[in-house]
């Protein structure tokens, strides 16, 4: 019978890529992680990691392990999960990753509903990208991720992971007033843009967006602050994309501009383990993020139909 503990090892090895990262992760030494690694590799008869250079990787032996020990861990996920569910009152801590639009805008008012129909329940929220949240989950380090995703830019699918759409974010070109009814893209090859840092998905499908225009932006603002493009674009020092969500329910305080089509909306979603999908709490925390969407996403003035 193997360790459970050492396989998790291993599969914590996989995900964050290093003993080091390991070690940090679960509040080991480096030293240990190893040893409890080496007597795995005992156990199991065969060589399960590789020196490259000053890391290490799986062997074909060592993924064979780590596909079976994500099953394992689905299972447990869906024992507790029914364990939950035998039970009166939620309790005990959830954690959550959210990028910050919808930091802002959903998770406040999904707070006050969990507060008021489960006070034993304890939230713990972080703000996190999507590109480092969904790799988290997948490490464990939170139980629900809120991310997005850009037209056209579709992101990874891990099948260790489940996900839920949540609601369709509009997407819009941000212009200082006064700006004309209609803005082609091309006619900004000239004007200063805000954009989010390179390797965000934001980044990537803006870029792409501006290159299918037929040309390349000239960036001078970067950050995934954007409530910082917003203040940008309100001063008249660049012009942005901006999803309806940056204006929390209020009106629009810059022009709006239509985008070109199958370019007008983000996918907004909930992304969980496999097999964890069950659990009270998330379904309670899902429930409670499709009720804020609900309040936020109504019409709202100012915005191109």
């Amino acid at each position: 019978m193997f360790d459970l503990h050492r396989l998790r090892l291993l599969r914590e090895l996989k995900h964050r890529g290093t003993l080091a990262a390991v070690a940090a992760a679960l509040s080991y030494s480096p030293s240990s992680v190893s040893q409890q690694l080496s007597q795995l590799e005992t156990e199991v008869g065969v060589r399960l990691l590789e020196p490259i250079g000053r890391r290490v990787r799986l062997t074909e032996q060592a993924e064979i392990l780590v596909a079976h020990t994500e099953a394992v861990l689905e299972r447990l996920e869906r024992a507790q999960a029914d364990i939950a569910a035998s039970l009166t009152d939620l309790t005990g801590t959830l954690r959550i990753a959210s990028f910050q639009t919808a930091a802002l805008a959903l998770v406040p008012g999904a707070l006050s509903l969990l507060r008021d129909l489960h006070p034993g329940l304890r939230l713990h929220v972080t703000q996190m990208p999507p590109e480092t949240a969904l790799p988290a989950l997948q490490a464990r380090d939170f139980d629900l991720v809120i991310a997005e995703e850009y037209p056209g830019n579709p992101n990874p699918r891990p099948a260790e992971l489940e996900q839920e759409d949540l609601l369709d974010d509009p997407l819009h070109l941000a212009l200082p007033e006064p700006a004309p009814a209609t803005v082609p893209l091309s006619s900004l090859a000239a004007h200063p843009w805000a954009m989010e840092p390179e390797g965000t998905f934001a980044r990537h499908w803006a870029m792409t967006l501006c290159r299918n225009a037929g040309f390349e932006p000239d960036v001078r603002f970067e950050t995934t602050d954007l409530l910082i493009h917003r203040r940008l674009v309100e001063q008249g020092h660049a012009v942005a994309l901006l999803p309806d969500l940056v204006w929390i329910g209020q009106p629009p305080t810059v022009a709006l501009r239509r985008l070109p089509p199958g370019q007008r909306a983000r996918r907004v979603f909930t992304a969980v383990r496999r097999g964890r999908g069950r659990h009270p709490a998330i379904r309670a925390c899902r429930h409670a993020l499709r009720q804020a969407a609900a309040e936020v996403t109504a019409p709202a003035h100012g915005r191109p139909s």
